[in-house]
């Protein structure tokens, strides 16, 4: 495998802190697995996970041989809104999990993937995430781009680094938003006392940000289009509740009373927009709103 060449461009940060924050999918766990197994060097020796980079270190990733996957392919339709030799996009129904964890083991978004890509995805994420890019809620419908090569994974990285890959959703809030549009710019931390969920935090989180645009106002809520700027984990439901207009049917950052016609918060990925890896060009991808989503649309038009 060619090694990755990435060049720091921050003093004094550690290097785990460095690897998982140029590759946005890299966990800092598995990035200090990797410190820890010699795979990163700099200057032909390896470094160490504590290591603090100065701008202009290159440090030099050697991902391991793949290891056979614990993974199994399960034959689940995929709805495919574009496909080549290095990308994929998917349209993720509500209720499929991205990729397996504890509660998880199958039925996922990479379970579907190995099986209809065969053993065509990235393995920089490693055996439990291949091919993943970024991630998108259970609850969240929409697309999310998958890389089917190490190539394509450590460019469409980079264009989430640099905020060059354009991810647009549309939502129902509750309430009524007074101005037309606005920016979120707060940090998102895990929150203080529930792991499963995230929170504004100014001193320790990492920077997120969050516009939106009223697309319609509607009795007691708006329904809204928001881009990110940032990719942080909840970050729209997060970012919502923190104005004090969560998303309706979000039970973990709102009202905890289920929404008839709702498995979950009313978000979804609508609008996709990248630089292909290999190709320069730039695609811009839309899947329209699901059904769930039109009407509900309607029932609040109706009342």
């Amino acid at each position: 495998m060619t090694p990755l060449h990435l060049t720091a461009d921050r003093a004094g940060e550690r290097a785990d802190q460095f690897l998982a924050r140029m590759l946005p999918e890299l966990t800092r766990s598995a990035a200090q697995k990797l410190l820890e197994e010699g795979a990163v060097t700099k200057g032909g020796l390896p470094v160490k996970k504590n290591y603090k980079t100065a701008p202009g270190d290159e440090l030099v990733l050697a991902l391991p041989d793949p290891t056979p996957l614990d993974v199994l392919p399960q034959d689940i339709p995929l709805d495919v809104v574009y496909e080549d030799g290095d990308v994929i996009v998917i349209n993720k129904p509500v209720g499929m999990v991205v990729h397996p964890a504890p509660g998880h083991p199958d039925g996922t978004l990479v379970n579907a993937l190995l099986y209809h890509c065969k053993n065509s995805l990235s393995g920089i994420n490693g055996t439990l995430r291949p091919g993943i890019v970024h991630r998108i809620d259970r609850d969240t419908s929409g697309l999310i781009i998958a890389a089917k090569n190490d190539f394509a994974h450590l460019a469409l990285a980079e264009q989430l680094q640099d905020h060059s890959l354009y991810r647009e959703y549309e939502a129902v809030c509750v309430g009524t938003l007074k101005e037309d549009g606005g920016t979120v710019n707060a940090p998102i931390f895990r929150h203080p006392t529930d792991r499963k969920k995230m929170a504004v935090n100014k001193l320790q989180g990492r920077p997120a940000v969050t516009h939106w645009t009223v697309l319609e106002r509607l009795t007691g809520h708006t329904h809204i289009q928001c881009r990110l700027e940032t990719g942080r984990t909840h970050q729209i439901r997060v970012h919502m509740a923190y104005l004090g207009h969560p998303l309706l049917g979000d039970i973990v950052y709102g009202s905890k009373k289920p929404v008839p016609g709702l498995a979950g918060q009313c978000l979804h990925a609508r609008r996709l927009s990248f630089t292909h890896p290999r190709t320069g060009q730039r695609l811009t991808l839309e899947c329209p709103l699901p059904d769930w989503f039109t009407q509900t649309l309607h029932k609040l038009r109706s009342n």
